[in-house]
């Protein structure tokens, strides 16, 4: 049997999407202190930082960057995924195989995860996320919707894309 543990690279980073289990729920941004707390719990116990991110209704977007020598994306989001759930109230619906493993009924089991291969990659990547709740007819502008990293780039000085190649690129889709 091959060794796939030398599949995954260590460092790097992840564009990743994790969408909640029922995609007509909107847990993540009811409770957007909560996963923001889940998030900052993981952050105490492993090294990584989200230099960008969307949060919607029912999946959020990121990109997850890894130090040298790190290959822990998949704990981290599990521990992400359990810490926010921890954080909710019970009463979901929860399948029978499920409840034998001890799961809440909030997150999809998988998640996405695309390995970020250049810069151009990157910039990409990033404005998807950004653009997602336009995409998703949340807000018409990518700087109304308030749980974005889109914020902090412009704080930060960083240039806006233009958004209507953004928009074209976006078609193309990623989730």
């Amino acid at each position: 049997m091959p060794n796939y543990r030398r599949l995954y690279r260590t460092g790097g980073m992840y564009f990743l999407t994790l969408c909640l289990l029922d995609r007509r729920q909107t847990l993540l941004t009811d409770h957007i202190d909560e996963l923001r707390n889940a998030i900052d719990h993981v952050r105490d116990r492993h090294t990584f930082d989200l230099p960008a991110i969307v949060i919607l209704p029912d999946h959020l977007h990121c990109i997850l960057s890894l130090p040298p020598g790190s290959n822990k994306f998949s704990t981290i989001i599990q521990q992400l995924k359990s810490a926010f759930s921890r954080s909710l109230p019970k009463g979901e619906q929860v399948s029978s195989s499920r409840k034998s493993k001890g799961e809440r009924g909030i997150w999809q089991r998988r998640f996405w995860e695309h390995l970020i291969r250049d810069e151009d990659d990157l910039e990409q990547h990033v404005n998807y996320i950004h653009y997602n709740p336009v995409k998703h007819g949340h807000v018409k502008r990518v700087t109304d919707w308030p749980h974005s990293s889109i914020h902090r780039f412009l704080e930060e000085g960083w240039r806006m894309p233009d958004w209507e190649v953004v928009a074209r690129e976006c078609r193309l889709g990623l989730d």
